[in-house]
């Protein structure tokens, strides 16, 4: 049987000290039927002479400039041109396993349409990795080797950017690059929440992720928090909010600060509540902060809780199942 040909999606801006690597880590790929679609987006470095490099010396190696700006932009060109029977998309900064797309292709094979494959990440870094990333690392790996990934979604992106693969008529139904909204990889997840793709656990580190001061997700304003709170609210709204209950919002920090004044924006009615002692029975916004055991007089709520501190969540969730609430249906951690 022909092995189905994989689309390879990068998108490419000023990283040639890494790209080679990049692109070395695809050519030694076990499985030889794909193409790597890659959209220059602007470089001002040799970054797309390396890349017309190895189009040079091998056909599967496709090379684009992006006439508009942005990885979004960028991502919707190379999907244009792409052929693929299968979906994928590559960080130019990183490197993947050789077996890499030959375990997501079969993984895809083996479950069908409607399913996403993914692989556990391994954050690198010649400085070391921060704590930041490796708690984010040790997370969305524990959720993806049960294939638990869309449990957690409103916490943080559970699909890694450059670690998964969909079939593309799955990818079309979901709405592959078309919406213009940031951050776009946690946007897709979302997406594939949406529809109701179901991830396939694996145990294997598939994807090897680069840290450095200079990657996008560190520098571009569209990965600052406001925009990962946005996103979140936009598809809880969309996809979670029942109007039949009480909507709570429960913290008062700057991540409650932001959700509240977006509901109050969109208009929407909320309680709030917190435990600080010196915010409770104050307003915010025209809204008086309440003591979170107000929850134990309303018959009917939802909460979004926006507490980070990772002790203080497991508190909260306990109290909340005491209540005889359930997690992502009575509540949902937006951290």
């Amino acid at each position: 049987m022909d092995k189905p040909l994989v689309s390879i999606l990068i998108p490419f801006k000023n990283v040639a000290p890494y790209l080679e690597e990049c692109l070395g880590s695809i050519q030694q790929q076990t499985y030889l039927n794909y193409e790597v679609i890659a959209v220059n987006d602007h470089s001002n470095d040799d970054s797309l002479a390396i890349a017309q490099r190895y189009s040079a010396k091998d056909a599967r190696f496709k090379i684009y400039c992006n006439e508009e700006k942005g990885i979004i932009t960028a991502l919707r060109k190379a999907y244009k041109h792409s052929k693929g029977t299968f979906i994928t998309r590559m960080d130019s900064d990183d490197y993947m396993t050789e077996h890499k797309i030959e375990t997501m292709v079969s993984a895809l094979m083996n479950n069908g349409k409607g399913s996403l494959a993914l692989g556990l990440v391994r954050y690198f870094s010649k400085t070391g990795v921060n704590d930041g990333y490796a708690r984010y690392e040790k997370w969305l790996n524990k959720l993806t080797v049960k294939g638990h990934n869309f449990k957690e979604i409103y916490k943080e992106c559970v699909i890694p950017s450059p670690c998964w693969m969909v079939y593309r008529s799955d990818f079309e139904i979901c709405g592959a690059f078309k919406p213009n909204r940031y951050p776009e990889d946690y946007d897709l997840a979302f997406r594939f929440y949406e529809h109701g793709l179901s991830c396939i656990a694996t145990n294997q580190v598939l994807h090897f992720w680069r840290d450095y001061t200079t990657r996008t997700s560190r520098t571009s304003e569209h990965y600052a928090q406001n925009y990962f709170i946005a996103i979140k609210l936009h598809y809880f709204l969309k996809l979670e909010y029942d109007t039949g209950k009480t909507l709570v919002v429960w913290g008062a920090g700057k991540k409650g600060k932001e959700v509240a004044r977006s509901l109050i924006e969109k208009k929407i009615p909320f309680t709030w509540v917190c435990d600080n002692t010196k915010k409770i029975g104050k307003e915010i916004y025209g809204v008086k902060l309440l003591h979170y055991s107000q929850l134990e007089k309303i018959s009917i709520s939802q909460c979004i809780i926006t507490v980070a501190n990772e002790d203080e969540q497991y508190t909260i969730k306990t109290y909340l199942e005491e209540l005889g609430t359930t997690s992502s249906v009575d509540y949902f951690f937006f951290c």
